[in-house]
């Protein structure tokens, strides 16, 4: 028997105690005076490219120091993201991914699979993916499923086919999502009537809202239930973030960070490029965002800077990832849920770290 004591968020709210948990589960909560932190469930990131170094299109290694990093943030489910690339570079990182979700290592977060973020995408909408947008293709979809479980496929409605790529996704069990497109409203709203579950990293890499032409940012505030969305403050004005809190019921935070978080400024990979960090970001050598630095509990502390009550700022981080992808034990802290679980201080700083009922970082 484990466990961890402090102001608890519950699904009825916050009470003071201990969290019990059993193997990788947890048994029960203990009413009692507890130290003056917080416990809340896991964070879930649906949305990475690499971090501490590592880019995980370049395999194994790089995806294990990717879980390592985020888990030391409070990361404890993760889907790990591709970019744009040739066939046989998504096949190499995916063969990475799935050999790391089915043999996690020490301290890391658990891999549940991969975010394919194109490559059937725009190739006028790029953002910082490389240039290898190709028309959707049901049957190299088919090809790459062989190499990992894939969660998550974001692509360009507009394309020719895209439609029917949606549909065949949903069938066979992956939700897709509206990014790096220039899609008008109608064309946005046809994927969601087709089958795609929502929006990638909102507002970034989409046709922007505007009063006579709401782009997919417009289709996304009138009839989305699910968008990811990058709260860093680089990527979205925070007042943007709460338009966009108010218009999506079902609004959730992402990181896609990249190599370049947790390390210093200087040249990092992303797929075939070299990006650079600056300051909090990673751009392009034309000065384009290219993925962020951002972790989660950075993200968690920004929504509460920006005027979120804490248990909502969990909510976005926690539960309603793990909601979006019907992970029904995960995102909450209740008997017979899975023990994934942070342990923040008072000033919102991860303290520990568990996954599955097994501590994964402790702060020193």
């Amino acid at each position: 028997m484990s466990s961890v004591a402090g102001r608890v968020l519950l699904p009825a709210g916050w009470v003071e105690g201990r969290l019990e948990f059993e193997e990788d589960r947890i048994a029960r909560f203990v009413p009692d005076r507890a130290p003056a932190r917080y416990v809340v469930p896991g964070f879930i990131d649906l949305h990475v490219h690499g971090g501490a170094g590592g880019d995980c299109m370049t395999g194994e290694e790089a995806a294990r120091t990717t879980a390592r990093f985020h888990a030391s943030h409070g990361t404890t489910r993760m889907l790990l993201a591709t970019v744009t690339a040739p066939e046989e570079e998504l096949t190499r990182a995916l063969d990475g991914i799935h050999t790391v979700m089915q043999d996690p290592g020490e301290g890391e977060a658990r891999v549940m699979g991969a975010h394919l973020e194109g490559p059937f995408i725009s190739p006028d909408k790029l953002g910082a993916q490389p240039p290898y947008a190709r028309d959707p293709d049901p049957q190299e979809v088919r090809r790459l499923m062989a190499h990992a479980s894939i969660q998550v496929v974001t692509l360009a409605p507009e394309r020719p086919g895209a439609l029917d790529l949606i549909r065949f996704l949903r069938a066979h069990g992956v939700r897709p999502q509206v990014g790096h497109t220039l899609a008008s409203a109608s064309e946005a709203k046809a994927a969601l009537d087709a089958g795609a579950k929502g929006f990638t990293h909102l507002y970034n890499a989409m046709s922007p809202l505007h009063h006579r032409d709401p782009g997919a940012v417009g289709a996304a505030f009138a009839y989305a239930t699910w968008a990811e969305i990058i709260a860093d403050g680089l990527h979205v004005d925070p007042l943007a973030v709460r338009a966009a809190l108010r218009a999506v019921p079902n609004l959730y935070l992402v990181t896609d960070a990249v190599a370049a978080a947790g390390m210093s400024e200087g040249a990092y990979r992303l797929g075939r490029y070299t990006v650079h960090k600056r300051e909090d970001g990673v751009f392009l050598e034309d000065g384009t965002l290219a993925g962020s630095a951002l972790t989660m509990d950075r993200a968690l502390q920004n929504l509460v800077d920006w005027g979120l009550d804490l248990a909502e700022a969990v909510r976005r981080v926690s539960t309603l990832p793990a909601r979006y992808m019907g992970w029904a034990d995960l995102g909450e802290l209740r008997e017979g849920a899975q023990a994934d679980l942070v342990v923040l201080d008072g000033d919102l700083r991860v303290e520990e770290v568990h996954v599955g009922g097994r501590r994964v970082f402790a702060r020193a």
